[in-house]
């Protein structure tokens, strides 16, 4: 049974290729907001691991664990931002709920590998070099995030 409310902790996956280009998505309930993956637990017992798997082949198609994508390309980054909950999304929070606990991963993927956006979620995407896609973020945590990655790309 789907929960009534969102659960008020989320990941953000910085989905990138070798060459630090990032993968942005277009919101399709807010043309011209660009961002990562992002997504809320789906219950309280849900690893953020599993959440940021279950995100990414939601909102791209990308499947985690398979030979092209290897479970151990999605890395935690052990960075998480607490953030005021915009107030156009604050009704999909329990009442009273007013901040958001992000917590940071990011996914090394070969430049190339085939998007399928969720079209009730998501207009487009677009590869773009990683500050550049920082600039194009509305989020300022996503757009932290996204300059945060040169630090953890190995």
């Amino acid at each position: 049974m789907p929960r009534p409310y969102k659960i008020p902790e989320s990941v953000l996956v910085v989905i990138h290729s070798a060459d630090l280009e990032v993968l942005l998505i277009e919101r399709a309930d807010h043309p011209g907001f660009w961002q990562s993956v992002t997504g809320s637990k789906d219950s309280v017992e849900e690893a953020l691991t599993e959440t940021a798997m279950r995100e990414v082949a939601e909102e791209t198609g990308i499947v985690i664990g398979t030979p092209e994508v290897p479970l151990a390309n999605l890395r935690d980054w052990h960075l998480s931002n607490v953030y005021e909950i915009y107030p156009v999304w604050r009704h999909r929070y329990e009442a009273g709920v007013m901040h958001n606990v992000e917590h940071v991963f990011g996914l090394l993927v070969p430049r190339g590998l085939n998007v399928t956006l969720a079209p009730h979620e998501h207009l487009n995407f677009e590869w773009l070099p990683w500050r550049d896609a920082a600039d194009r973020c509305f989020s300022p945590s996503n757009a932290e995030a996204i300059l945060q990655l040169p630090r953890f790309v190995t």
